[in-house]
């Protein structure tokens, strides 16, 4: 009996305190005209039921306190904005005191001088030598070939196969971009590099909590191992006296070149260039394969347009602009894919002042998230926005102009690299549909939150159209 009391009663005492705790983080962020909302545990806040819950998470807060609501996830206090309106100003507002606020586990991984981290000038400086290198002049001359060559490489054997398809568009995904940026190879350096730069990923959306065995430390650990082998490149080429057309070569050009770059800063851009284009790449060709099989109407027409592009060429010919031009539908395939799956869930940014939005306080230092999944399915933009529809986007030109279309994020911050990203994906899909069908082989399981994946993969049976 005593035995009983002590445990009940320190089972009291631990809620009591947990109690308190979680009072005293509540009056901690209780500053007069904040938007309403809860705050959790000190330190972690409220991140493990985001990430677990996810859209539930988002429905439910906003189910209690509105389209504007406080929380403190991913390690800082945050202000959650599900209001259209709003978005878009915060999104077109940078200068206004809205700069980009990602969170620390990302900078300390990506670097001090990714794009994402830098705001005013130093961004426009950044995203100007990034655009040089992805330019539709830089993709019609030297671009796309390269992705041609990498696709029909990369799709040339599996015929009879059982692969799982999320790990070949990852693979897909990085190869052909290090193939892009510096002629690297199914080789060496990219078995070296693959695990490093998966960990890396990985480490971007963790808390920033410096242990053995978490996430961020191993992701950290992976960027100093990148940095390493990006440094030695640069050494190699610089010591060569062989001329090189990729885009390492125009970063480190110092003749005739306008954007003037340190090899910090080079190795910080190449790893952006990697990082923005894996997860919206390889999800996003995932993704589209898994709404093919299961629409086969839509995967018909899919086939008839690429078809049509194969019966003007010979069989050895690459892909052009012309082509790619000529992808109507499957640029549509693309767009629905994105707003369907919702591959990015939306855009953090930070407050650098105390300011009034919407009647509500947005303290200085705090981060906004821009919340767009909910848009995606809203059913006054998008008719039936539950159903794959690829036609939707042909039917109505104005859907990817209108000023909610947030796929590719927006205001200055809209993906430099989205006309790339969709040339690879095309480029992918087209060499896919035209030599292969296939079938799910059954059981996988996809989650949608945090990130769009299949945990134990999505197997597909492969065989020849």
């Amino acid at each position: 009996m005593a035995v009983l009391m002590i445990v009940v009663g320190a089972v009291v005492v631990v809620l009591c305190f947990c109690s308190a705790l979680l009072r005293w983080n509540e009056v901690r962020y209780s500053k007069k005209d904040l938007p309403p909302g809860t705050m959790g545990w000190p330190v972690f806040g409220e991140t493990t039921e985001f990430l677990k819950l996810g859209p539930n998470f988002m429905k439910n807060q906003r189910a209690r306190y509105g389209s504007i609501f406080k929380s403190h996830i991913l390690g800082c206090p945050t202000i959650v904005s599900m209001d259209p309106e709003l978005n878009r100003y915060i999104l077109m507002n940078e200068s206004k005191g809205l700069v980009p606020g990602y969170p620390q586990s990302m900078l300390d991984i990506l670097g001090k001088c990714n794009i994402a981290a830098v705001h005013g000038s130093t961004h426009k400086y950044m995203r100007g030598a990034l655009l040089a290198l992805i330019s539709p002049t830089m993709i019609r001359q030297q671009l796309l070939l390269k992705i041609d060559e990498f696709m029909r490489t990369h799709l040339s054997d599996w015929n009879h196969k059982v692969v799982n398809i999320q790990d070949k568009t990852k693979e897909m995904a990085l190869l052909s971009s290090l193939k892009q940026i510096a002629g690297i190879e199914s080789g060496s350096m990219s078995n070296e590099f693959k695990p490093e730069f998966f960990k890396l990923v990985l480490g971007t959306l963790s808390l920033p909590i410096d242990l053995p065995g978490t996430n961020y430390r191993r992701g950290f650990q992976a960027r100093k191992n990148i940095v390493r082998m990006l440094g030695q490149l640069i050494e190699e080429r610089r010591a060569s006296q062989e001329t090189y057309q990729d885009m390492l070569a125009c970063l480190m050009k110092q003749d005739g070149n306008k954007y003037k770059l340190s090899d910090e800063e080079i190795i910080d851009q190449i790893i952006t260039i990697l990082y923005s284009g894996y997860e919206t790449v390889s999800t996003t060709s995932m993704m589209a394969v898994k709404y093919l099989h299961d629409h086969p109407k839509v995967l018909q027409e899919l086939r008839k347009e690429h078809l049509a592009i194969r019966e003007r060429k010979r069989p050895e010919d690459p892909i052009d602009l012309n082509d790619l031009k000529s992808m109507r539908f499957t640029r549509a395939v693309i767009f629905e894919t994105s707003r369907l799956a919702t591959i990015v869930n939306g855009v953090l940014r930070k407050t650098t002042q105390d300011m009034e939005l919407n009647g509500f306080l947005f303290p200085k230092g705090w981060r906004i998230y821009v919340y767009t999944r909910e848009i995606n399915y809203d059913q006054f933009l998008y008719s039936d926005p539950l159903t794959f529809n690829p036609w939707r986007w042909l039917q109505d030109k104005r859907l990817e102009s209108q000023n909610y279309f947030f796929i590719f994020g927006g205001g200055t911050r809209q993906c430099p690299g989205k006309e790339l990203g969709i040339a690879e994906i095309s480029t992918f899909l087209h060499y896919f549909v035209t030599r292969y069908r296939w079938e799910e082989v059954g059981g996988d399981k996809l989650m949608k939150f945090p990130r769009v994946e299949a945990p134990n993969g999505l197997h597909i049976r492969v065989s020849s159209y």
